[in-house]
């Protein structure tokens, strides 16, 4: 048995792999437990290596180090790729009232540790770790680590810092549901009439695309190509298919159009109406459902030489008479246009001859393996970009030093502007949502059993002491007193819908479980849409705005 006491040798890189496993796979599955509808979430990986690292069993200290660092770099990353793509597009409209009152909420939690951390109530390490576990904000607890490493604040800074984000983080889920039940009850709400009040208002906007057919029976279209009928450029409308005499054929912008032709056309209600308009009249048969060669199929675009081109520039369509008449992209269907630029991942429903559709998927990939498939080349040249970016030393007025972005801060922007671009040449920054979702897991585990290995010596004597009773109040005041403010505000002078603003107040929180309680209380995922809407730049705030905390207090700090 001499294998096993080798193995487990004192500080060995094994015992410490060992030990990340255990935590890790014992906090996710304590994270799974339910009472009253709550769990803890990926948070249990924290308390399980607090309660494994409570036993002082001696770890590598080198390789804990480095599994903390890149399992925050994967994780930051991650969530950049996945949130980038909304997150420019929440700042407009509606959007922009829910992300005003969500920034609030994290400029609020900031501002009270700031009085915390000045008046001498907590050590600055202390109050970070409670800003970041009273609002459940994990990243935000990784770039607090970063920040306090930058400024040299000396290894027992990151101890304490998660020993008080492990004592706030319980209240931080409590607390926001119990707000949710406060709010509801002091507006008397009624929940049914305003879950369906906020349904109606969050239809898509986008129109989806609708199909109708036309019999010409206009004799000033006699001759005319059909690409020429007055008012079809521009309405969104595409006409895909048309009928002559029984026999269906592809439609093509050179077709010359008879009476009693029938066309299919696709595309907004309102486009559709002004063609029959000028066409004549619905036809009373789907040219859809008469036998013929022409078919319709999905095609995804998973071909890396055609990312960015415009649908009008690809002759591939109108050399094999196919006709795209819609596109889905991010799950939202609608008709594309001339100017339309194809992206990875479009799915593009064609019109035409089986034969024809074939040669048009082979010229836009149609692979689904090239759309599950991760692509390392752009995933680790991107985890580079970010590092790199993370480096760059930046210089703040007010502030003694410049101060960096970090492993937290920068693979998290450039995530975010690569995601905006997509695709760079053959590079693409796209990540399939499957290894995105596996990755992410992965990095937010080590981290966290890393940082709970790290602090469970102490864990049990600050909880059961002053400093632990302390910081659970003071981590309840930064939970709750933001909360109060935005909820009862934001009804009072917005009006705020409360299915709306219970995903608005899980948003600025980033929590999850809140999320699911709103989801259930209110029968309805309407409070998600409010949730995502507030998600990416809340999640942004959360980070920048621990960092922002450290290098602003630690020389008043004492520091």
């Amino acid at each position: 048995m001499g294998w096993i006491q080798e193995l487990f040798a004192q500080d060995s890189v094994a015992r410490t792999v060992v030990l990340l496993g255990l935590a890790g796979a014992a906090g996710t599955a304590l994270g799974k437990i339910r009472v009253l509808g709550v769990s803890l979430g990926i948070a249990g990986v924290l308390f399980a290596g607090l309660a494994i690292g409570y036993f002082k069993l001696s770890i590598n200290a080198h390789v804990l180090e480095f599994v903390r660092e890149f399992g925050l770099i994967l994780f930051v990353y991650t969530l950049g790729l996945q949130i980038g793509p909304g997150f420019f597009g929440s700042l407009r409209a509606r959007g922009l009232v829910l992300n005003a009152f969500a920034a609030t909420v994290v400029l609020l939690g900031a501002g009270v540790t700031v009085i915390w951390i000045t008046f001498g109530f907590v050590e600055l390490p202390a109050g970070i770790g409670l800003l970041s576990g009273a609002t459940t904000n994990t990243p935000s607890l990784a770039a607090g680590q970063q920040a306090l490493e930058q400024v040299q604040a000396g290894e027992s800074a990151a101890v304490i810092q998660g020993l008080a984000y492990a004592v706030a983080y319980p209240f931080g889920i409590i607390g926001i549901i119990l707000t949710m039940l406060l709010v509801r009850s002091a507006f008397r709400i009624d929940v049914k009439a305003e879950v369906a009040e906020a349904e109606s208002s969050q239809q898509p906007r986008v129109p989806q695309p609708k199909t109708r057919n036309f019999e010409v029976r206009n004799a000033n279209l006699i001759g005319r190509p059909l690409g020429k009928i007055p008012g079809l450029e521009g309405s969104g409308v595409v006409v895909s298919r048309f009928s002559r005499e029984g026999k269906v054929d592809v439609a093509r912008p050179e077709t010359l159009l008879r009476l009693g032709d029938i066309l299919h056309a696709v595309g907004p209600e309102e486009g559709l109406e002004g063609l029959r308009i000028v066409v004549g009249s619905d036809a009373g048969v789907d040219l859809k459902s008469l036998p013929g060669a022409v078919t319709n199929r999905r095609l995804i675009v998973t071909r890396s030489d055609i990312y960015g081109r415009q649908l009008a520039d690809l002759d591939v369509f109108a050399h094999h008479n196919v006709v795209v008449t819609r596109v889905t992209r991010g799950g939202i269907e609608f008709s594309p246009t001339a100017g339309f630029r194809l992206q990875f991942g479009d799915v593009l429903m064609v019109v035409g001859e089986s034969p024809q559709i074939d040669h048009v998927a082979a010229a836009v990939g149609n692979s689904n393996k090239a759309l599950n498939s991760p692509q390392p080349i752009p995933f680790f040249a991107g985890i580079v970009l970010g590092v790199l970016a993370g480096s760059i030393p930046l210089m703040i007025p007010g502030l003694p030093a410049a101060v960096k972005l970090g492993l937290a801060g920068g693979p998290l922007v450039v995530a975010i502007l690569l995601s905006r671009v997509a695709n760079t040449g053959p590079l693409v920054w796209h990540m399939p949502t499957n290894a995105n979702l596996m990755l992410r897991e992965v990095g937010i585990t080590l981290f966290l059993a890393a940082v709970g290995l790290r602090s469970g010596e102490k864990f049990v004597e600050v909880l059961l002491g002053a400093d632990g009773l302390r910081w659970l109040a003071y981590g309840a005041v930064i939970t709750a007193l933001p909360l109060l403010v935005v909820g009862i505000s934001a009804r009072i002078l917005k009006k705020l819908n409360y299915a709306e603003l219970c995903g608005l107040l899980a948003g600025s929180m980033t929590d999850p479980p809140a999320l699911a309680f709103a989801q259930e209380t209110t029968g309805s995922d309407a409070p998600a849409v409010a949730y995502a809407t507030v998600y990416p730049l809340v999640m942004l705030l959360r980070v920048f705005s621990a960092q922002l905390v450290v290098f602003l207090l630690y020389r008043a700090a004492g520091g």
